[in-house]
């Protein structure tokens, strides 16, 4: 039971204490983002290292070494991004009359450096796993991409909760390409074909015949796609998920005394110049909880 529960555990950990750290750091005064950047790019060539040495470790260890390196080089995107150090061309506010494929273009390109550091990061993932027996690290790194791209499109078309409170002052503008109502018709789909996947996985993990090593590898994929599942459903339940993580944003110092740091956040916060789905808009109550709309790590 215990190769099944520990690596629950500590992916359960790891997803809990890796966004709040993100976090914390992102709320820094700006002239630390440069050490930030600097002291993560080093800890990003130390993991693909990791993996290279790891690619044919078949041992338990190896599991967690390979999954803790892939999460590690995903790690690298999230601060480069969330610092505004890769993001894309366009760092301007989508224009107000802006529409469908327009839209869409202008979404693309205010974060094109990202989707193409994505790429990057994973050929050098796949390159250094290429041809090892031991392949959770690139399992732990396409997980987590294919994801944050269906949780970036659900945002784009549209979601109850927007993250718009996790977003530093430099990002700002990116909650102009966001579509805030209740749901978007991909939605349904994202959650119930990665549900799926999940349940394949977690029904491979469970086969008597598997190897303690087999065993923690798909517990550690089965666990954070679980998990990227549950990130969904933070977009459209009107709960206030964000005191998971409400540690790491005591680095953003309120604007008045006894504030706590997600009302600091939100009163620097100007009106959103979203797009709203008039036909279904939230209610009061449920208002409330968008404003303090959640964000994850890892995951988005």
């Amino acid at each position: 039971m215990s190769q099944y529960l520990l690596p629950i555990a500590y992916t359960l950990f790891i997803w809990w204490f890796s966004t709040g750290v993100i976090l914390y750091l992102n709320g820094l005064p700006r002239w630390t983002f440069k050490w930030t950047m600097g002291g993560t790019t080093f800890v990003l060539l130390m993991a693909l290292v990791g993996l290279g040495a790891t690619r044919d470790d078949t041992r338990i260890t190896g599991a967690y070494l390979a999954f803790t390196f892939g999460l590690l080089v995903w790690a690298w995107q999230e601060v480069a991004f969330l610092l505004g150090y890769v993001t894309g061309p366009r760092r301007i506010e989508c224009p107000a009359d802006s529409t469908g494929w327009r839209r869409a273009r202008y979404a693309f390109m205010a974060v094109m450096h990202h989707e193409l550091g994505l790429v990057m990061l994973g050929a050098a993932v796949l390159a250094a796993t290429w041809g090892g027996t031991n392949q959770t690290g690139m399992w732990t790194f396409l997980i987590l991409w294919v994801m944050r791209q269906s949780a970036k499109l659900n945002v784009f078309l549209g979601v109850r909760n927007l993250n718009e409170g996790f977003l530093p002052d430099h990002l700002k503008y990116l909650q102009t390409y966001f579509t805030r109502r209740p749901m978007n018709r991909l939605f349904p789909i994202s959650v119930i074909s990665s549900t799926l996947v999940a349940a394949l996985i977690w029904q491979e993990a469970n086969l008597a015949d598997n190897n303690a090593f087999e065993i923690t590898a798909l517990t550690f994929a089965a666990t954070l796609l679980t998990l990227a599942v549950l990130e969904h459903w933070f977009l459209v339940l009107p709960l206030p998920f964000e005191t998971l993580w409400n540690w790491g944003l005591r680095s953003r110092k309120p604007d008045h005394p006894g504030a706590s740091p997600v009302e600091s956040v939100e009163s620097r916060l100007p009106a959103l110049p979203v797009v709203v789905d008039d036909a279904s808009r939230p209610d009061s109550t449920v208002m409330k909880s968008v404003r303090s709309g959640i964000g994850s790590c890892i995951s988005y």
